[in-house]
């Protein structure tokens, strides 16, 4: 099977870039092998219908983003089937939240959209530009980062460390490059 993790969000608002973020964060500190399946990083920014021809390639992907729930807390993380989202979880938080659900509501209409999970953070929202992440997502990515890796090796994946950045190292890498918009 071909896995991907996909992250979604705009760097340049600090919390909000948490899925770009936190998929760089995993891919650079982390080894991944399975003796059967394939797992890709993709850097998704705000990109949403123009990633349908790349998701409809995986069999399987994890789409890291900023979400929106009833009485959460900045930094709560939540993982769950798009299939079976929770009642109270929403994607109106900010414009890519609103197309990333029209693009796999449109991928589901065409049938290509496959098998997803959603790893979901609360973010601090930031109205001016900002690389800085507050304390409450950089908490909340190590809580995200246990749960993720738990899963794929649930999935078949292993995994050894490979480096020790931070997700905060990530943003501020992103802040030096002067970069403004998605790698993909």
């Amino acid at each position: 099977m071909k896995f991907l993790l996909l992250g979604i969000g705009n760097v340049m608002f600090g919390d909000e870039g948490f899925g770009v973020h936190f998929i760089k964060w995993i891919e650079r500190n982390y080894r991944f092998t399975s003796k059967e399946h394939l797992l890709e990083f993709i850097d998704g920014g705000t990109l949403a219908m123009a990633l349908t021809p790349v998701i409809s390639e995986f069999d399987s992907i994890v789409m890291v983003d900023c979400i929106e729930a009833n009485d959460s807390k900045v930094g709560e993380i939540y993982f769950f089937d798009y299939e079976n989202i929770p009642e109270f979880i929403n994607f109106d938080g900010s414009a890519h939240e609103v197309e990333m659900k029209q693009t796999l509501a449109y991928m589901d209409i065409l049938g290509d959209r496959p098998e997803v999970k959603i790893l979901g953070l609360i973010p601090k929202r930031i109205e001016p530009m900002s690389f800085e992440l507050s304390s409450q997502l950089i908490n909340g990515a190590n809580v995200a980062l246990n749960a993720l890796l738990n899963y794929l090796l649930k999935c078949g994946f292993e995994y050894e460390k490979i480096d020790n950045l931070s997700i905060q190292d990530i943003a501020n890498e992103y802040k030096k490059k002067g970069f403004y918009g998605s790698s993909f």
